[in-house]
């Protein structure tokens, strides 16, 4: 079955950095587009990045723009997200998510939740002030 299993997370203080991996089995990885995704309690889960499926095309969401890189290696099947500056609003559970890409396009991704056919479980990304 489809697996994504993400890594990475942890406790980092204000202004460091955390790097995230997120690696897929089960299926064809280069034909998903990937996203990260996070939440906080009580809140909706939110875009935070997406890439394409050659990793030619990428999306931020504002408030990680110029901090965030999203970043892919098919030949491992994993994404990654490399996080830099964080902040404290930046704690939330990160996840990573496949988007199955149903035609020729090598510049798609999506940056709705629901567009996402596979989830990961999630990692915990804690930035103290």
């Amino acid at each position: 079955q489809v697996q994504l299993v993400e890594s990475g997370g942890g406790l980092v203080q204000a202004g460091g950095s955390l790097r995230l991996s997120c690696a897929a089995s089960g299926l064809t990885f280069s034909t998903y587009a990937m996203g990260w995704f996070r939440q906080t309690p009580g809140k909706e889960r939110e875009f935070v990045a997406a890439i394409s499926v050659s990793g030619g095309s990428t999306y931020y969401a504002h408030s990680v723009k110029g901090r965030f890189t999203i970043s892919r290696d098919n030949a491992k099947n994993s994404v990654y997200l490399q996080m830099n500056s964080l902040k404290p609003e930046d704690t939330a559970v990160y996840y990573c998510a496949a988007d199955l890409v149903r035609f020729s396009s090598g510049t798609y991704y999506s940056t709705t939740k629901n567009a996402y056919d596979y989830w990961g479980q999630g990692t915990q990304v804690t930035v103290s002030s």
